[in-house]
């Protein structure tokens, strides 16, 4: 994800993904078709937590991949509602089985820009916390400008944080985890609780992104910083 500047100091928004195809099982596309209806986030609430039937703490993971740590989360955390958002159907569609198959009420999805998610439907301080776990990490010097983690972004996410809550991070790719160091420590609005890192917390369970990367020989690193 990037925001470039035009003339004027004017945002010009790029999306926060790039979106991949791939093939949807029939569960998946029956998962869509059924469940979506279900546990999508309306786009014209103006606060996503209406979205949830109960008031608790709100935590937005960005980027679910095929939900396997949001559901685990959602489980393991029923005192918090959660927001996924994913843009990747078939990643999506397992998501919402294995939300219903657990029969969590505590989950919502939303299928679009994190960046216009933020910023039509999150007022200010209304997330408890934001999770993002192994974003892309673009590689390449040229690909930057696609990671997620910009201080634009950083911004947003900001002024959603209530003030004492939480933004976690994790990748495998130890440039990108400098890298994300290198926008948040100078952001004025997050002070970082590791030196730098801290260990992964009981909160974040082990996905197959880790797994992957620990079996490539990578160092996880997990970045948690407080919302000023």
């Amino acid at each position: 994800m990037t925001l470039e500047r035009e003339e004027g100091e004017h945002l010009r928004r790029v999306r926060s993904f790039v979106r991949r195809p791939g093939r949807l099982t029939p569960a998946q596309q029956r998962a869509l078709d059924e469940l979506l209806p279900v546990y999508q986030l309306d786009p014209a609430l103006p606060d996503l937590r209406a979205a949830f039937e109960r008031p608790a703490p709100l935590v937005l993971e960005i980027g679910f991949g095929n939900g396997e740590a949001l559901v685990a989360m959602a489980a393991a955390e029923p005192d918090f509602n959660f927001l996924g958002v994913e843009v990747h159907e078939p990643g999506v569609g397992r998501a919402l089985r294995a939300v219903h198959e657990a029969g969590l009420g505590n989950v919502r999805v939303a299928m679009r820009d994190a960046v216009e998610l933020l910023s039509q439907q999150a007022p200010a301080g209304s997330l408890e916390q934001v999770r993002i776990y192994f974003p892309d990490p673009w590689p390449k010097k040229r690909h930057h400008k696609r990671r997620i983690i910009q201080p634009d972004f950083v911004n947003l996410l900001g002024a959603a944080i209530r003030s004492g809550g939480l933004l976690h991070l994790a990748t495998d790719w130890a440039p990108y985890a400098e890298w994300m160091l290198e926008v948040l420590e100078p952001c004025a609005a997050f002070s970082n609780l590791g030196q730098p890192w801290v260990d992964r917390p009981a909160w974040r369970p082990q996905t197959r992104f880790e797994r992957r990367g620990l079996g490539r020989g990578h160092d996880i690193f997990d970045l948690l910083f407080a919302r000023r």
